[in-house]
């Protein structure tokens, strides 16, 4: 696959936001690429918003990953999941999911992201990149280790964890096809605005 937009929109509840309102707000900015992550929300909560939430999507030819539930992105008619090391494995999502449904996974590793390539993911996950963010990360993987990964595999990367507009253009020129922002967009002020800048940045690498 071809990942859309070298931004790669997190939407989640973090900062007091709600999230189907965040995912129009980044939707209208340019967003064209967007995982939606609701660890602590109930199932039924997180299915209402996936609902709504695909459906903006359909409408703007916006792609929506559903993180960690392939039931609820299958309910909700989303395009893809995106899975972690201790989540669903990779040949049972796709068992459940079909050839149809995106699937990527998140690694931190060379080992793991040529396992998920071999098994058949759609995408990578890589990171985290740098220090602090959303999981306050005290050591990241870096852009050294970024290239090998890129090196290494041929599916598409997205870079994670700790990732601001101003290390946006290093992340993509190490060899990510984008780059996943969930502090740095959310705490923003204006987050319509901190969008558009991105997606900006990203579009002169």
């Amino acid at each position: 696959m071809k990942l859309p937009s070298h931004f790669y929109g997190m939407v989640d509840a973090a900062f007091g936001h709600e999230p189907v309102a965040l995912a129009a707000t980044m939707i209208d900015a340019g967003a064209r690429v967007m995982q939606l992550r609701l660890k602590d929300l109930p199932a039924r909560d997180f299915l209402a918003a996936a609902r709504a939430i695909a459906r903006l999507c359909r409408a703007r030819g916006a792609v929506l990953i559903v993180n960690d539930r392939v039931d609820i992105a299958m309910l909700a008619g989303a395009d893809g999941v995106h899975l972690g090391q201790e989540d669903l494995p990779l040949d049972a999502a796709r068992r459940v999911a079909g050839a149809g449904m995106i699937v990527g996974i998140s690694t931190h590793t060379i080992e793991q992201a040529r396992a998920a390539e071999n098994g058949g993911a759609d995408y990578i996950g890589f990171g985290p990149m740098y220090p602090g963010g959303l999981k306050n990360i005290r050591a990241g993987q870096g852009v050294e280790n970024l290239r090998a990964v890129r090196a290494a595999v041929k599916i598409p990367i997205v870079a994670i964890g700790g990732i601001t507009e101003a290390t946006v253009p290093e992340i993509l020129a190490a060899g990510a096809d984008a780059a996943a922002i969930i502090t740095d967009v959310l705490a923003a002020p204006d987050v319509s605005a901190k969008v558009r800048s991105i997606l900006a940045l990203a579009g002169r690498r």
